[in-house]
């Protein structure tokens, strides 16, 4: 397999910030969210990207809702791309962290039926916009949701990815240092060509990384809360 490092060529997105602000609660349950007390307010999106989420929870946030729309019909532009990106990592940093997160999703003209199950392992949307049959995936998304449905873990001397999108178990384990440091490239997006091709074909393969415009953004969570004991994931 070909070699590289994270750091060869490109500038990743993992320092810029994600959506400037989130609306934010202590609780999931939207009756309890009425009451005195429980809204945290219009917050801005605390700090860098990364761990971005682990700050919101830190806050006491269990629901948050993005602004906006999540647009996958961004095409080549290669800032709301950016944006695209940023607020699905934030999206996926928190479903790792189990807050209930409200967004919605636009998909591109041309998505092919199952395009959103690449994202089915995220926090489903309020609604998505696009091609005919979105009510049908949404629909489909809500009703096979769980927490550890995509994940990735670090163990010694590997990286394992854990898939369960499509129904199966998937693995993808892999012991070569530059698969851990694509994904440390990818997490928060990347350009592609500064991720090695070989690695990359292989993470596309797998449909572990989504291509939105110029950028590369990796798919699974890294998990901070288990659904049940980890030998059983």
């Amino acid at each position: 397999m070909t070699t590289g490092t994270s750091t060869s060529t490109g500038t990743s997105t993992g320092t810029a910030p994600g959506p400037a602000t989130v609306l934010a609660w202590r609780d999931y349950d939207p009756a309890a969210c009425e009451l005195p007390g429980m809204f945290l307010g219009e917050l801005a999106t605390p700090g860098p990207l990364p761990g971005a989420g682990d700050r919101l929870w830190h806050l006491g946030a269990r629901r948050v809702r993005l602004p906006g729309t999540v647009d996958l019909s961004a095409g080549t532009d290669p800032a709301r791309a950016a944006a695209t990106v940023n607020a699905l990592s934030l999206v996926r940093d928190l479903t790792a962290r189990a807050v209930l997160v409200e967004w919605d999703l636009r998909l591109g003209p041309a998505a092919a039926g199952d395009d959103w199950q690449v994202l089915s392992h995220l926090q489903p949307p309020r609604r998505i916009e696009g091609p005919a049959g979105s009510d049908e995936a949404l629909t489909a998304w809500r009703r096979g949701h769980y927490l550890c449905k995509c994940l990735w873990r670090k163990g010694p001397g590997f990286v394992q990815i854990r898939d369960r999108r499509w129904g199966e178990l998937r693995r993808f384990t892999a012991d070569e240092p530059e698969y851990e440091a694509a994904i440390e490239r990818l997490a928060y997006g990347a350009p592609a060509p500064s991720v090695p091709s070989a690695v990359l074909d292989d993470f596309r393969g797998e449909r572990l990384v989504l291509d939105v415009g110029p950028l590369a953004w990796w798919v699974p969570y890294r998990i901070s809360r288990w659904l049940q004991e980890s030998m059983a994931i």
